[in-house]
Formats: C-alpha cells, sequence, structure tokens
C-alpha cells in the first residue's frame, strides 16, 4: 500500500503521497497543497524542497555516493573521457564506440567561432571578469543562431545547439583568459583531442610549438568530469527555471554561468587560494592558522575543508588528490603557496579535530591547488568549472523540456506594508 502524509488545518485533515525515489529517497508531493487547502509551504534556500524529478544525477552527501545514470563518479573517472561522460548525462547511456566517433566528430567539426565574436570580444576591456565575457559570449549564439530561439525546434535542430554549446565553450573560455592578459587569441587545434585543444588555445604563445603535456590533459579531464553534474545546485536550478519559460539552450546556459559565478557556488577553490596566500603573508605560521580554524571564536574557517552536502567525504576529492599528486610531481612546482597547502592537507587528514568532525579536503581545494600549479589565475577557476559543468546544464535543461514540465513560479509570504492610500507629491 502506498505511503501517504495526513496534514490537518483548522480540523480539516488533507492527504498527500508519498514520493519514493529509485535510491529510496522519500518526498512528500505537495504539488496541490495551495489547490486543496489554500495555503503554501515556506523554505528560503529550497534546502527542503524538491522542485523536479530527474534521472540524471544522484548525490547521498552523507554516505559519500556520486552517481551519473547510476554509475559511479569513480569508475567513470578511472574509465571513461568528458566527451563520454557528457554523452551519458545528456542521452542518458553510454555511447557505443561508432556513436562516440560520431559525437566527437560533430563536436570536432564546430569547434570555430563566427570571426564577428572577435569583435565583442574586443569590446571587453582586459579588466573584464573572465566570467562576465564567458557568459556574454555564450549568450550571443542566439544572435548567429537565431533559429535556436524557436522553442519548438526539432530534435536535430537541438542537437546541433548541443553540439555547438560543447565545441565553442572551450574556445569562449580560453578566448575570455587571453582577454583578461591581454594576448592575441588562439584557434582550435582540431588534431588534439578536447581537453588538449583547450590546453593549448589557453597557453600557446604566438609562433610557439606547443606541446601539451598529457599529466595535465588527463588531470584537467579528471576534473571536467567530476564537475559535470551535481544535482539540483543553484546553477542548474537556474538553469532549468530560465528554461521553464522556454528561453533557448544559450540563454538558459548563459543564466546558469552568472549564477555559477557567485563566491558561494563556483567560487570556492579560488577562495582556498585566497585563503593559502593570506597564510602565506602572514608569514607562513599554519600552526596559528589551525588554531584559529579550531577556535569557536574566531571568524576564520579554512575553505575547501568540508562540504555542505558531503557530510562524510567528497567522493570526488579521493579522485582528483591523485591528479593533484601526478601534477605537483610532473610539473615539479616550487611554490610556498603549495607548500602551505600540502602541509594543511597531511594535518587535516590526521588532526583528530578535523577527522572527528569529518572536515576532509574536498574538490574545490584539490582543484584550486591544480589550477594554479598549472598558471591558471583565480579570476579562471570558475571559469574552468563552467566548462566542466556544461554537460549537466545541457542534460538539466533536455530533460526539463522533453518532461514538459510547467514554468517554474515560487510563491511568496507578502511581508510588506498592507494598503496604503496614495498622497499627492505636493501634499507630502
Amino acid at each position: 500500500m502506498s505511503k501517504t502524509v495526513e496534514i490537518i488545518i483548522d480540523n480539516k485533515s488533507y492527504t498527500f503521497p508519498v514520493i519514493e525515489g529509485s535510491e529510496k529517497e522519500l518526498a512528500i508531493d505537495i504539488s496541490d497543497l495551495r489547490e486543496k487547502t489554500g495555503y503554501i509551504t515556506l523554505d528560503i534556500g529550497y534546502k527542503n524542497t524538491g522542485a523536479t524529478k530527474s534521472a540524471i544525477t544522484y548525490l547521498d552527501g552523507d554516505n559519500g555516493i556520486l552517481h551519473y545514470r547510476g554509475y559511479p563518479i569513480e569508475e567513470l573517472a578511472e574509465k571513461s573521457n568528458f566527451l563520454e561522460v557528457a554523452y551519458l548525462l545528456i542521452f542518458g547511456k553510454l555511447p557505443t564506440k561508432s556513436e562516440f566517433d560520431k559525437w566527437n566528430a560533430d563536436i570536432t567539426r564546430r569547434t570555430m567561432v563566427h570571426e564577428d565574436i572577435k569583435k565583442i570580444l574586443d569590446g571587453f576591456p582586459s579588466t573584464s571578469h573572465p566570467m562576465g565575457v564567458l557568459s556574454s559570449l555564450f549568450c550571443a549564439q542566439t544572435a548567429f543562431y537565431p533559429e535556436s530561439l524557436n522553442p519548438n525546434r526539432p530534435a536535430d535542430g537541438v542537437y546541433l545547439s548541443i553540439i555547438r554549446s560543447l565545441a565553442k565553450m572551450p574556445t569562449f573560455a580560453a578566448w575570455a583568459y587571453k582577454n583578461a592578459v591581454g594576448h592575441p587569441v588562439n584557434y582550435p587545434d582540431n588534431k588534439l583531442d578536447y581537453t588538449s585543444r583547450f590546453l593549448k588555445m589557453m597557453f600557446a604563445m604566438p609562433g610557439e610549438d606547443y606541446e601539451v603535456n598529457p599529466v595535465i590533459a588527463n588531470a584537467l579531464d579528471k576534473l571536467l568530469i567530476l564537475h559535470a553534474d551535481h544535482e539540483q545546485n543553484c546553477s542548474t536550478s537556474t538553469v532549468r527555471i530560465v528554461g521553464s519559460s522556454k528561453a533557448s539552450i544559450y540563454s538558459s546556459i548563459s543564466a546558469g554561468i552568472n549564477a555559477l559565478w557567485g563566491p558561494l557556488h563556483g567560487g570556492a577553490n579560488q577562495e582556498v587560494i585566497v585563503m593559502l596566500e593570506n597564510i602565506r603573508n602572514d608569514g607562513g605560521n599554519i600552526d596559528k592558522w589551525i588554531a584559529k580554524a579550531k577556535d569557536k571564536n574566531d571568524p576564520f574557517r579554512l575553505m575547501g575543508f568540508g562540504h555542505r552536502v558531503y557530510k562524510n567525504f567528497d567522493p570526488r576529492a579521493k579522485i582528483i588528490k591523485k591528479a593533484a599528486d601526478s601534477v605537483l610531481r610532473d610539473l615539479g612546482v616550487q611554490d610556498p603557496v603549495l607548500d602551505i597547502a600540502m602541509k594543511l592537507e597531511e594535518i587535516a587528514l590526521k588532526d583528530s579535530y578535523f577527522v572527528e568532525r569529518k572536515l576532509y579536503p574536498n574538490v574545490d581545494f584539490y582543484s584550486g591547488i591544480i589550477y594554479r600549479a598549472l598558471g591558471i589565475p583565480v579570476d579562471m577557476f570558475t571559469v574552468m568549472f563552467a566548462m566542466g559543468r556544461l554537460p549537466g546544464w545541457i542534460a538539466q535543461w533536455m530533460e526539463m523540456r522533453n518532461n514538459n514540465e510547467p514554468i517554474g513560479r515560487p510563491r511568496q509570504i507578502y511581508t510588506g506594508e498592507v494598503s496604503k492610500p496614495y498622497v499627492p507629491i505636493y501634499e507630502r
């Protein structure tokens, strides 16, 4: 017999069904609560509200589990690559060899962008934040592909928009970086794979015979996989709610980029580096800062340790720690900031204060270390995050669209002043 929940209001009983997910998650379906009772629920921040049903990502923060379409993140990071994972998230299954070859070829053929995009890029001063540039260039695709604005576009047209999104995102990201440092842009080298192509656009100098380091390319590919989706977070929910108005995929994802830009969302790995630099500038006394972190009366908090979702450990951190170690070992980087990071990691993994509270280094800690070692400036960290999150945004937009979900329209409890008579300006 299916479960139900009874709500009693003014001695009148109302019954609502309990929905059970495939991983035994439970939810009270209050979709018709207002219709039945005239009441709404108040859940500021939507921390207890399920806005949709989704078959894309399963996250169990208590037990440190993250699955894409049922596949453990550990297996995907070890055995797969970013474009294969993107196919999995968007289409719901791992591709066959022929499907992947077509997928990869379709993306590779569309890495170039219209030359007029450079005119838009040239309009941004070098002081522009790369995330603002990325968001603008991505949304500008609606001007170059106006057919994407048609909400009833056929499936092959939607597929083309998906391909263009994945193909051009690394180009936009690399160009945003080049704009920030005042360098001429590089065009994509389609002889290279997805991550290697991006690295060359980022770091090759004019006339240079640039060789991509496979250790770095592999680490970046893993980072992109680990960031590819993460359930209904702020930016993903933004993509879905913007898309629910039947906005184009480009404008919906541009909105997601802007949501990710906020320091409470995509800026966590940037905050890690800022913290490490502050410790170095203070003299590098790690014991002092560890004591500050343990002092409940001190506002200082260690950035990159623990996670608001994962109450045990961040499964992504275990994977990317190995990649971070490989990058540091291969590059032989001499950086006092990264030395501080390694000492903090060692303490946090052994100190009973951190172990008992499960304040383990998370994916933001290690991704920040990798980006720092590669010479990527902190303003680009969220751009890297956005490039990884793109397949998840596309998958969520597609799922919302395929399910014919209604336009998002949250309610509110009004707390302002009640009806007031208007007073003409000359009488005030």
